[in-house]
């Protein structure tokens, strides 16, 4: 059949796999990731904790994919209840699912507190939380296909963005700021990669987008992109603002990279509030990344409950992402609040996967089987 125009079908390829990847991944992490890391390595080492998460987050990755690929253009439950049965499955989507609803609640309140302390300061946090989380009522009212085509046109302008920052800040780098190199012991460097662990997640909603995944063979390599992308920006972000700022600033500083965009002047004086433009296209980042686990949450919920409407599923969790989301009252309860997501999603998004790769390999499965 004749497709009447590109993307008329209800199918993704590798390019929008990558995207969809890379954005999720990319969201409010890369913040807050720099301080935390300083704060617990020496010198410039904890470029080396954050290639050491990047580098187990994409082994998890890969053996997600593997899983996927096995079980091509079915959801997260089928998957399960062909390789256990259908109570486990349930218990175990459901879990997924109350994940990524915690996920959401993290990001909503994430967006309004960043907003609130760059963009909106006289505005409450509580009336930021409700718009942003209306946005987001729209966005998943909507097909699934259409959020994540909308990577395409948003992860350009984010990447964009960044690659301003950077090279605006070039000016200030100072390599004496990196040194002495290699002074954090090695178990120090390990506990350090712990804290990358939030930063890395967001890549396993292709176990729940695999439905849509038009060429599964083609899958390990863009997940493989998706998940080399925000670890290269995450090392180059590091390494920046610790040459600008210095590791003493950075441990002190709350979100060192909005720093750096604050500090921002462009030639010319074209721009003289640089930081407004960098935040307003980072929040398509942030978006795109809660957008994109609220859709998995009710795709997640649906295929345990398949007769519950999407829109009815929609009221009824939305007034709970709020109440939520309002739980934490400072900056350190959603810090505390960020490490239990993060707990609870390599707990039930990557080890429980993986352990259904295992399952999947003593059966014997083969890939488009």
């Amino acid at each position: 059949m004749t497709k009447s125009f590109e993307y008329a079908d209800r199918e993704i390829g590798s390019k929008e796999v990558s995207y969809a990847v890379s954005n999720v991944v990319i969201g409010l992490g890369i913040l807050t990731l720099p301080a935390s890391i300083v704060v617990a390595t020496n010198s410039s080492d904890g470029w080396v904790s954050i290639l050491l998460g990047g580098l187990i987050a994409i082994g998890f990755a890969w053996m997600l994919t593997r899983l996927a690929v096995r079980f091509p253009k079915q959801s997260y439950r089928d998957i399960a209840a062909s390789l256990t049965n259908r109570p486990t499955a349930n218990v175990l989507t459901l879990s997924f699912a109350f994940y990524t609803f915690l996920y959401v609640s993290y990001e909503v309140r994430g967006v309004s507190s960043i907003s609130k302390l760059y963009l909106f300061d006289r505005t409450p946090v509580e009336a930021i939380c409700f718009v942003f989380l209306l946005v987001l009522v729209y966005g998943v009212s909507g097909p699934s296909i259409s959020l994540l085509r909308l990577n395409l046109l948003f992860f350009p302008i984010i990447l964009l963005i960044l690659t301003a920052v950077l090279a605006l800040s070039a000016g200030d780098f100072d390599y004496e700021r990196l040194k002495p190199f290699f002074v954090t012991p090695f178990p120090k460097l390990l506990i350090a990669a712990k804290e990358t662990a939030f930063s890395f997640l967001g890549f396993e909603i292709l176990l729940f987008y695999n439905l849509f995944v038009n060429r599964p063979k083609k899958l390990g390599k863009a997940v493989f992109i998706g998940m080399l992308m925000p670890t290269l920006v995450y090392l180059l972000v590091f390494l920046f603002v610790v040459g600008v700022f210095s590791t003493e600033v950075v441990a002190n500083t709350l979100f060192p990279l909005a720093e750096l965009a604050k500090q921002v002047e462009v030639p010319g004086g074209f721009f003289e509030r640089f930081e407004s433009v960098f935040f307003a296209v980072w929040v398509m980042s942030l978006y795109c990344t809660a957008v994109m686990a609220f859709d998995v949450t009710l795709i997640a919920l649906q295929s345990v409950f398949p007769k519950a409407s999407r829109m009815s599923l929609i009221f009824l969790l939305t007034p709970f992402v709020f109440l939520v989301a309002m739980q934490p009252t400072n900056l350190q309860e959603i810090r505390l609040f960020s490490e239990w997501i993060s707990y609870l999603g390599i707990i039930v998004a990557w080890v429980f996967p993986a352990f259904l790769l295992i399952a999947a390999k003593a059966r014997r499965v083969k890939p488009d089987a």
